[in-house]
């Protein structure tokens, strides 16, 4: 039996794999912590991730449509997941230069 990763993903973590933002909001906003981590990378991490990805292997520009959701719920961009890697890490790392800018407003 083959089991992917993504269907042992926390719902949060799912509605960002599935790029679906009323999803990921409505979570949020039932109490979902802005902050929780799986798989070694927190839910904001997860969303620069996703994003920066998807736009790279489709030749598209980069957005901040999950991001933006998640800073607005009180998502911290620097708390590291368990890979040691911050939000800001990874939007450096991708060259994500609106993820970087929207995080850096919200770095105290």
């Amino acid at each position: 039996m083959i089991i992917e990763i993504g269907s042992l993903w926390t719902p949060a973590h799912r509605a960002i794999e599935s790029n679906d933002a009323d999803e990921l909001a409505r979570l949020l906003d039932s109490g979902i912590d802005p902050n929780e981590e799986c798989y070694g990378m927190t839910l904001l991490a997860h969303a620069v991730d996703y994003e920066a990805d998807t736009a790279i292997q489709a030749d598209r520009d980069m957005g901040v449509t999950l991001i933006a959701i998640l800073l607005a719920y009180g998502a911290s961009p620097q708390i590291p997941g368990s890979g040691g890697k911050t939000p800001m890490d990874f939007a450096a790392d991708y060259q994500h230069v609106l993820a970087e800018r929207l995080l850096s407003r919200f770095i105290l």
